[in-house]
């Protein structure tokens, strides 16, 4: 779904939401926190976007763990009930394990479900086998949706647990093959695919604002992203099929990822779509949840 809204007496596109979730849904924002039910279970999480008030002060609301913030960075969750340490929730054809984590995460961003329809559909539209090679994949949400929909996805993520965490969520899914998975820094794996001469019909990032590689290596998304998609640029097919970058950087403007697409492709024939991705809200309000930007050779 694309949320419109009325500014200024005009009408403007604002941002994909992820609508067709049924084992999850945002109960309610304010002050800061999200109240959201992942399955059967309620989860109160922080989210620096939620700067307006809460109709009703959610610490009064019935929820089940609750995760504080800490003065001196990161932060605890408190459970107010016993929860099993995970459980799955589906969407559509794709199962997913949730487990509370550091640093707030469940292991899963709901809303990528936007971009999970969207490249899917590339995907099964193609006409031929479809190469992807998915970066910073994190727990594996595009990798299992882009295999079931047929294509060969190679994994790449430098948390070994993550990239397991991928692997049991494949299984969920009924993925038996289709994903082959790398532990390694991705810039280090796509330099080493560019010498092999390796190619990809599709291409998948989520780079993190900052992160370490295995060997210490440090990124920063503003200094790294363009040169990084120039680096990928080489590993693509002579006609591929997408590449997507989702970014979830505060202050990373749509428009960015456009220009980095359309610039560091090197003049592809194609088109660039970007935008911002988000969530309903019981509150008839968007949740912002960051932005995508999509190269495709349509």
């Amino acid at each position: 779904m694309l949320y419109k809204f009325f500014c200024g007496g005009y009408n403007r596109d604002m941002i994909k939401l992820a609508d067709g979730w049924k084992d999850f849904e945002v109960l309610a924002t304010g002050d800061g926190y999200k109240l959201e039910r992942w399955g059967s279970y309620t989860l109160l999480r922080p989210d620096p976007q939620v700067i307006w008030r809460a109709k009703r002060d959610l610490f009064s609301r019935d929820y089940d763990a609750v995760y504080h913030r800490s003065e001196r960075g990161g932060g605890a969750w408190e459970f107010k009930r016993p929860l099993p340490e995970s459980w799955n929730i589906s969407y559509g054809d794709l199962t997913f394990k949730i487990k509370p984590m550091g640093f707030k995460h469940t292991g899963l961003f709901p809303e990528q479900a936007v971009n999970w329809e969207k490249t899917s559909a590339l995907v099964k539209n193609a006409g031929r086998k479809i190469k992807v090679l998915n970066l910073f994949a994190y727990t594996g949400g595009a990798s299992v949706a882009l295999a079931k929909a047929g294509a060969e996805v190679t994994h790449v993520d430098a948390a070994k647990g993550m990239v397991e965490r991928a692997g049991e969520n494949a299984r969920l899914s009924g993925i038996a093959s289709g994903i082959r998975y790398i532990v390694d820094d991705c810039k280090k794996f796509v330099a080493r695919e560019l010498r092999r001469g390796n190619k990809y019909d599709a291409i998948v990032m989520d780079p993190p604002s900052y992160g370490r590689g295995p060997g210490g290596e440090m990124w920063k998304l503003e200094d790294e992203l363009y040169g990084f998609v120039e680096l990928c640029n080489g590993v693509l097919a002579d006609d591929p099929l997408f590449v997507l970058i989702n970014s979830y950087t505060t202050g990373l403007q749509p428009a960015v990822l456009a220009n980095i697409l359309t610039l560091a492709l090197g003049g592809r024939k194609g088109k660039v779509e970007a935008y911002e991705v988000g969530l309903p809200t019981s509150e008839g309000v968007p949740l912002p949840c960051g932005a995508g930007g999509i190269f495709t050779n349509d």
